[in-house]
Protein backbone atom coordinates (compact mmCIF):
# COMPACT_ATOMS: atom_id res chain seq x y z
CA UNK A 1 0.00 0.00 0.00
CA UNK A 2 2.16 2.26 1.14
CA UNK A 3 4.30 2.08 -2.87
CA UNK A 4 1.35 2.35 -4.44
CA UNK A 5 0.76 5.54 -2.40
CA UNK A 6 3.89 6.70 -3.60
CA UNK A 7 3.17 5.93 -7.12
CA UNK A 8 0.16 7.71 -7.09
CA UNK A 9 1.41 10.71 -5.84
CA UNK A 10 4.35 11.02 -8.20
CA UNK A 11 2.14 11.02 -10.83
CA UNK A 12 3.14 13.76 -13.60
CA UNK A 13 0.51 16.27 -13.79
CA UNK A 14 -1.77 14.61 -10.83
CA UNK A 15 -2.51 18.11 -9.55
CA UNK A 16 -4.44 18.57 -13.29
CA UNK A 17 -6.08 16.09 -13.03
CA UNK A 18 -7.59 16.13 -9.67
CA UNK A 19 -8.84 20.21 -11.04
CA UNK A 20 -9.86 18.25 -14.47
CA UNK A 21 -11.81 15.63 -11.79
CA UNK A 22 -13.42 18.92 -9.98
CA UNK A 23 -14.13 20.97 -12.92
CA UNK A 24 -15.68 18.40 -15.02
CA UNK A 25 -18.21 17.49 -11.68
CA UNK A 26 -18.92 21.39 -10.92
CA UNK A 27 -20.21 22.16 -14.95
CA UNK A 28 -21.87 18.13 -14.90
CA UNK A 29 -23.69 19.28 -11.81
CA UNK A 30 -25.31 22.41 -13.12
CA UNK A 31 -25.76 21.18 -17.03
CA UNK A 32 -26.03 17.25 -16.29
CA UNK A 33 -23.66 16.43 -18.65
CA UNK A 34 -19.80 16.71 -20.08
CA UNK A 35 -17.69 14.82 -17.58
CA UNK A 36 -16.07 12.99 -20.34
CA UNK A 37 -15.75 15.87 -22.35
CA UNK A 38 -14.18 17.83 -19.93
CA UNK A 39 -12.04 15.39 -18.22
CA UNK A 40 -10.96 12.94 -20.60
CA UNK A 41 -8.68 15.59 -23.45
CA UNK A 42 -6.84 17.33 -19.96
CA UNK A 43 -6.24 13.52 -18.34
CA UNK A 44 -5.27 11.78 -21.86
CA UNK A 45 -1.88 14.35 -21.50
CA UNK A 46 -0.38 12.53 -18.85
CA UNK A 47 -2.27 8.86 -18.76
CA UNK A 48 -1.42 6.20 -21.27
CA UNK A 49 -5.20 5.66 -22.93
CA UNK A 50 -5.97 2.45 -21.68
CA UNK A 51 -5.44 3.85 -17.76
CA UNK A 52 -7.28 7.25 -18.90
CA UNK A 53 -10.45 5.24 -19.90
CA UNK A 54 -10.02 3.63 -16.71
CA UNK A 55 -9.80 6.17 -14.15
CA UNK A 56 -12.50 8.20 -15.98
CA UNK A 57 -14.81 4.68 -15.47
CA UNK A 58 -14.43 4.38 -11.66
CA UNK A 59 -13.89 7.86 -10.88
CA UNK A 60 -17.81 8.41 -11.99
CA UNK A 61 -19.07 4.52 -11.58
CA UNK A 62 -20.55 5.43 -7.93
CA UNK A 63 -22.12 8.79 -8.66
CA UNK A 64 -25.49 7.50 -10.53
CA UNK A 65 -26.12 4.45 -7.81
CA UNK A 66 -28.23 7.04 -5.49
CA UNK A 67 -30.74 7.63 -8.96
CA UNK A 68 -30.78 4.07 -10.81
CA UNK A 69 -33.81 2.51 -9.32
CA UNK A 70 -36.20 6.05 -10.69
CA UNK A 71 -33.84 6.11 -13.51
CA UNK A 72 -35.46 2.73 -14.47
CA UNK A 73 -38.71 3.32 -13.86
CA UNK A 74 -38.85 5.94 -16.06
CA UNK A 75 -36.27 4.27 -19.06
CA UNK A 76 -37.34 3.85 -22.33
CA UNK A 77 -36.63 0.19 -21.84
CA UNK A 78 -36.46 -1.12 -26.04
CA UNK A 79 -34.37 1.52 -27.02
CA UNK A 80 -31.78 0.67 -24.02
CA UNK A 81 -31.94 -2.68 -24.84
CA UNK A 82 -30.81 -2.26 -28.60
CA UNK A 83 -28.43 0.34 -27.40
CA UNK A 84 -26.41 -1.78 -24.78
CA UNK A 85 -26.60 -4.56 -27.34
CA UNK A 86 -24.92 -2.69 -29.89
CA UNK A 87 -22.60 -1.37 -27.56
CA UNK A 88 -21.39 -5.03 -26.24
CA UNK A 89 -21.01 -5.86 -29.47
CA UNK A 90 -18.71 -2.98 -30.95
CA UNK A 91 -16.81 -2.13 -27.84
CA UNK A 92 -14.52 -4.96 -28.46
CA UNK A 93 -13.56 -3.56 -31.20
CA UNK A 94 -12.75 -0.24 -30.17
CA UNK A 95 -10.68 -1.61 -27.19
CA UNK A 96 -8.70 -3.51 -29.78
CA UNK A 97 -7.79 -0.64 -32.18
CA UNK A 98 -7.35 0.96 -28.68
CA UNK A 99 -4.47 -1.54 -28.82
CA UNK A 100 -2.51 -0.13 -31.63
CA UNK A 101 -3.28 3.59 -31.29
CA UNK A 102 0.07 5.80 -30.37
CA UNK A 103 -0.83 7.59 -27.46
CA UNK A 104 -0.81 11.30 -29.84
CA UNK A 105 -3.43 9.18 -31.94
CA UNK A 106 -5.34 8.85 -28.61
CA UNK A 107 -5.12 12.34 -27.64
CA UNK A 108 -5.63 13.33 -31.14
CA UNK A 109 -9.21 11.62 -31.64
CA UNK A 110 -10.11 12.25 -27.91
CA UNK A 111 -9.83 15.63 -28.94
CA UNK A 112 -11.47 15.70 -32.27
CA UNK A 113 -14.58 13.77 -30.92
CA UNK A 114 -15.15 16.32 -27.91
CA UNK A 115 -15.41 19.56 -30.45
CA UNK A 116 -17.37 17.82 -32.62
CA UNK A 117 -19.80 16.84 -30.51
CA UNK A 118 -19.60 20.45 -28.88
CA UNK A 119 -19.99 22.01 -31.89
CA UNK A 120 -23.01 19.53 -32.95
CA UNK A 121 -24.25 21.26 -29.18
CA UNK A 122 -23.81 24.76 -30.55
CA UNK A 123 -25.38 24.59 -33.78
CA UNK A 124 -28.26 22.33 -32.81
CA UNK A 125 -27.42 19.56 -35.10
CA UNK A 126 -29.98 16.38 -35.07
CA UNK A 127 -31.26 13.91 -37.27
CA UNK A 128 -34.52 14.79 -38.52
CA UNK A 129 -36.06 11.56 -40.32
CA UNK A 130 -37.65 7.88 -39.12
CA UNK A 131 -35.65 6.29 -36.41
CA UNK A 132 -36.17 2.80 -37.28
CA UNK A 133 -35.07 -0.58 -34.92
CA UNK A 134 -31.98 -1.08 -36.51
CA UNK A 135 -30.71 2.21 -36.60
CA UNK A 136 -30.69 2.04 -32.38
CA UNK A 137 -28.90 -0.98 -32.99
CA UNK A 138 -26.04 0.75 -34.76
CA UNK A 139 -26.45 4.00 -33.05
CA UNK A 140 -25.37 1.64 -29.65
CA UNK A 141 -22.90 -0.31 -31.75
CA UNK A 142 -21.10 3.52 -32.71
CA UNK A 143 -21.22 4.49 -29.03
CA UNK A 144 -19.59 1.17 -28.16
CA UNK A 145 -16.80 1.60 -30.37
CA UNK A 146 -16.15 5.21 -29.62
CA UNK A 147 -16.21 4.08 -26.16
CA UNK A 148 -13.84 1.54 -26.47
CA UNK A 149 -10.99 3.42 -28.37
CA UNK A 150 -11.52 6.91 -27.04
CA UNK A 151 -13.75 6.65 -23.70
CA UNK A 152 -16.66 8.55 -25.53
CA UNK A 153 -19.58 6.49 -25.81
CA UNK A 154 -21.66 9.15 -25.09
CA UNK A 155 -21.78 11.95 -27.97
CA UNK A 156 -23.96 9.45 -30.53
CA UNK A 157 -26.27 8.94 -27.96
CA UNK A 158 -26.94 12.04 -26.66
CA UNK A 159 -27.31 13.24 -30.01
CA UNK A 160 -29.53 10.58 -30.71
CA UNK A 161 -32.00 11.81 -28.07
CA UNK A 162 -31.83 15.17 -29.22
CA UNK A 163 -34.08 13.51 -32.13
CA UNK A 164 -36.68 11.87 -30.10
CA UNK A 165 -39.69 12.83 -29.08
CA UNK A 166 -39.30 11.34 -25.60
CA UNK A 167 -39.81 13.35 -22.32
CA UNK A 168 -36.69 14.61 -20.60
CA UNK A 169 -36.98 12.31 -17.80
CA UNK A 170 -36.89 9.70 -19.80
CA UNK A 171 -33.64 10.85 -21.87
CA UNK A 172 -32.31 11.34 -18.75
CA UNK A 173 -32.92 8.03 -17.31
CA UNK A 174 -31.85 6.26 -20.77
CA UNK A 175 -28.69 8.16 -21.15
CA UNK A 176 -27.55 7.00 -17.37
CA UNK A 177 -28.52 4.09 -17.27
CA UNK A 178 -26.93 3.26 -20.89
CA UNK A 179 -23.31 4.74 -19.71
CA UNK A 180 -23.97 2.78 -16.41
CA UNK A 181 -24.04 -0.21 -18.31
CA UNK A 182 -20.80 0.65 -20.40
CA UNK A 183 -19.24 1.17 -17.44
CA UNK A 184 -19.11 -2.38 -16.75
CA UNK A 185 -18.60 -3.66 -20.27
CA UNK A 186 -15.67 -1.62 -20.78
CA UNK A 187 -13.94 -2.49 -17.42
CA UNK A 188 -14.51 -6.15 -18.22
CA UNK A 189 -13.34 -5.34 -22.17
CA UNK A 190 -9.94 -4.03 -20.49
CA UNK A 191 -9.68 -6.53 -17.75
CA UNK A 192 -9.71 -9.40 -20.97
CA UNK A 193 -6.92 -7.63 -22.59
CA UNK A 194 -4.99 -7.53 -19.06
CA UNK A 195 -4.74 -3.62 -18.41
CA UNK A 196 -6.90 -3.28 -15.41
CA UNK A 197 -4.08 -2.06 -13.31
CA UNK A 198 -5.02 -1.67 -9.49
CA UNK A 199 -3.18 2.09 -9.51
CA UNK A 200 -5.60 3.12 -11.88
CA UNK A 201 -8.70 1.37 -10.17
CA UNK A 202 -7.64 3.50 -6.67
CA UNK A 203 -7.11 7.05 -9.06
CA UNK A 204 -10.56 6.83 -10.34
CA UNK A 205 -12.26 6.03 -6.93
CA UNK A 206 -9.74 8.82 -5.18
CA UNK A 207 -11.00 11.09 -8.15
CA UNK A 208 -14.36 10.48 -6.82
CA UNK A 209 -14.44 12.67 -4.21
CA UNK A 210 -13.20 16.05 -6.12
CA UNK A 211 -15.71 14.73 -8.84
CA UNK A 212 -18.29 14.79 -6.36
CA UNK A 213 -17.40 17.93 -4.17
CA UNK A 214 -17.82 19.67 -7.59
CA UNK A 215 -21.48 18.36 -8.49
CA UNK A 216 -22.64 19.33 -5.11
CA UNK A 217 -20.95 22.64 -5.63
CA UNK A 218 -22.62 23.08 -9.41
CA UNK A 219 -26.30 21.92 -7.74
CA UNK A 220 -25.72 24.76 -5.03
CA UNK A 221 -25.01 27.15 -7.93
CA UNK A 222 -27.94 26.54 -10.12
CA UNK A 223 -30.38 28.51 -10.83
CA UNK A 224 -33.18 27.77 -13.66
CA UNK A 225 -33.45 30.77 -14.87
CA UNK A 226 -29.69 30.86 -15.53
CA UNK A 227 -29.60 27.92 -17.29
CA UNK A 228 -28.85 29.21 -21.04
CA UNK A 229 -25.81 31.00 -19.14
CA UNK A 230 -24.43 27.77 -17.35
CA UNK A 231 -24.96 26.51 -21.05
CA UNK A 232 -22.78 28.77 -22.57
CA UNK A 233 -20.03 28.15 -19.52
CA UNK A 234 -19.72 24.72 -19.90
CA UNK A 235 -19.46 24.53 -23.87
CA UNK A 236 -16.30 27.09 -22.95
CA UNK A 237 -14.78 24.78 -20.50
CA UNK A 238 -15.65 22.00 -22.69
CA UNK A 239 -13.70 24.23 -25.25
CA UNK A 240 -10.61 24.96 -23.70
CA UNK A 241 -10.42 21.29 -22.29
CA UNK A 242 -10.34 20.06 -26.15
CA UNK A 243 -8.25 22.74 -27.08
CA UNK A 244 -5.35 21.98 -24.53
CA UNK A 245 -5.60 17.70 -25.26
CA UNK A 246 -4.78 18.57 -29.02
CA UNK A 247 -0.64 17.38 -28.63
CA UNK A 248 0.41 20.64 -30.74
CA UNK A 249 1.55 23.21 -28.13
CA UNK A 250 4.68 21.28 -27.45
Amino acid sequence: MPELLSSLISLPGLGWIIFAAFIAGLVRGFTGFGTALIFLPIAAQFLPPFATILVLTFMDLLSPLPVLRSAWQDAHRPDLRRLLIGTAVMLPVGLWCLTLLPQVVFRFGVSGIALGMLAALVLGLRYRGEIRRSMVYAIGGVAGFLGGVAGLPGPPVILFYMARPLAAAVIRANTLIFLFGYEFFVVAGIAAYGRLEVIWVVLGLALGLPGMAGNWLGGRLFRPGLETVYRSAAYIVIALSALSGLPIWG
